[in-house]
């Protein structure tokens, strides 16, 4: 069940812009050609989403919730029979970022989303406009905002896109929802400037971003958009292009509590020293997902092969995402699994009342133990903390932090918490350092 201000979408909008134009953009005001700035935790009174009245508990189990939909999501996506089309939910991630649009900059705190690729916002005019707590970006007042034309070889570039009947000839874009909901708006091209943490801001002209006119339906009010930071060409990584060397990295801090998650781009994300180990990052076609190979799990040192499963050892079978809470895998091996990280623990197991999605619960008591579970991927092991395998789904109950949702993978941000997770674009590998991310 998903949160009530949660919608479905439907973006038409391919990812083929060709790798020249991308390359041609650049950035000013990056110190030794890397820079970082702050993610903010949906739930953090830094959030347009956060909600004082929620206890941490209730915050739990509305981040698990939100890991089904959005695996549902991914799910849709990669047995759509249409590649041209990827599915936006925004309110079902859980990072943001302050990025700004135009000169002078108009802030805007958006979904930081890795399983899409669009940079999107609702714009003025206004022919239709849902309601939204945060300003509306007015493109008139950008001196750097400029929409292409439908005969640019920017739009010619990018497929699903139509043409004004206006005598401007403007290149358009189209979202249909799968509630009834749509945007409607420009393709055009702006400065986006992204503040630093050391305060001084980095600049990236001539970005591609979608420019929304008419949007109508049941949108979530809070956010301000989408800022894509998937593997498609019209993210904001693509399109940052060689200023960052193909390289982002992230260290996610395991509580609201323990500080702030930052994100590193260019030299400032190399993942190097001690403890780092790699895998090759597996680029698909069809999608805008990160693909990983996950070969085998450890509990205790005792491993579950892959082999036999519905997953398979085949290149590419696990989606690593910072936006899902929970690691999700196959019914047939996350059964396995299980039942094998049962079999460790000696403590009375209890049922989680209204969490379907958590299977292994047990009481929480102060002497009460986990197994060591290790994730095999390709050429890395990933050794994984009490804290990455194991939630407190509420203040006496602690659960088994993986689950299952049909026949798909996805590495979530619970197995992710303090690890310094690098992405290197141009040599194909997502790197693992284990650190502690609230003093990164």
């Amino acid at each position: 069940m998903a949160d009530e201000n949660e919608y479905h979408s439907v973006f038409f909008i391919a990812t083929l812009i060709s790798f020249y134009f991308l390359s041609t953009l650049s950035s000013t005001g990056a110190q030794n050609g890397g820079f970082s700035i702050e993610l903010i935790h949906r739930d953090s009174p830094k959030s347009p989403f956060y909600n004082r009245f929620e206890t941490t508990s209730q915050r739990t189990i509305n981040a698990l919730r939100r890991s089904i939909a959005r695996a549902n999501r991914f799910t849709r996506i990669l047995i759509s029979k249409n590649e041209a089309q990827s599915e936006i939910i925004p309110d079902e991630t859980e990072h943001l970022l302050s990025i700004s649009i135009g000169t002078p900059p108009f802030e805007i705190l958006a979904i930081a989303d890795t399983g899409s690729d669009l940079i999107w916002t609702q714009c003025k005019p206004c022919l239709k406009c849902y309601k939204q707590d945060a300003p509306i970006f007015n493109p008139n007042s950008s001196s750097t905002y400029k929409t292409l034309s439908c005969s640019s070889r920017q739009c010619q570039a990018i497929s699903g896109t139509s043409c004004s009947t206006k005598a401007n000839d403007g290149c358009l874009y189209s979202i249909s929802y799968g509630d009834g909901s749509l945007s409607k708006g420009d393709i055009a091209i702006d400065t986006i400037t992204l503040g630093s943490t050391t305060d001084r801001p980095v600049t990236f002209p001539n970005s591609i971003i979608g420019c929304g006119h008419d949007n109508e339906g049941a949108f979530g009010k809070r956010g301000s958009g989408i800022i894509g930071l998937g593997n498609g060409n019209l993210s904001l990584i693509s399109q940052m292009g060689s200023s960052i060397a193909g390289k982002f990295s992230y260290c996610l801090v395991p509580s609201l509590e323990a500080g702030r998650s930052k994100m590193n781009f260019g030299t400032n994300a190399i993942v190097q020293g001690p403890g780092v180990v790699s895998t090759p990052l597996v680029t698909k076609t069809s999608d805008v997902f990160y693909h990983l190979t996950l070969e085998a799990i450890s509990v205790d040192g005792d491993k579950l092969e892959l082999t036999g499963s519905s997953l398979g050892t085949t290149e590419g079978n696990i989606i690593i995402d910072s936006g899902t809470t929970l690691t999700i895998l196959p019914q047939d091996f996350y059964s396995k699994l299980e039942a094998l990280v049962a079999s460790k623990i000696d403590a009375k197991r209890v049922d989680a009342p209204g969490v379907d999605i958590l299977s292994l619960c047990y009481e929480a008591q102060p002497d009460f133990l986990v197994p060591n579970i290790t994730m095999h991927f390709t050429n890395a092991d990933v050794k994984l903390s009490p804290l990455n395998t194991f939630i407190l789904a509420s203040e006496d109950l602690s659960c088994f932090s993986f689950g299952t949702y049909l026949n798909f993978a996805i590495y979530g941000n619970l197995a992710q918490m303090n690890f310094l997770v690098g992405y290197d674009i141009e040599n194909q590998v997502v790197s693992f350092k284990p650190t502690d991310c609230a003093k990164e």
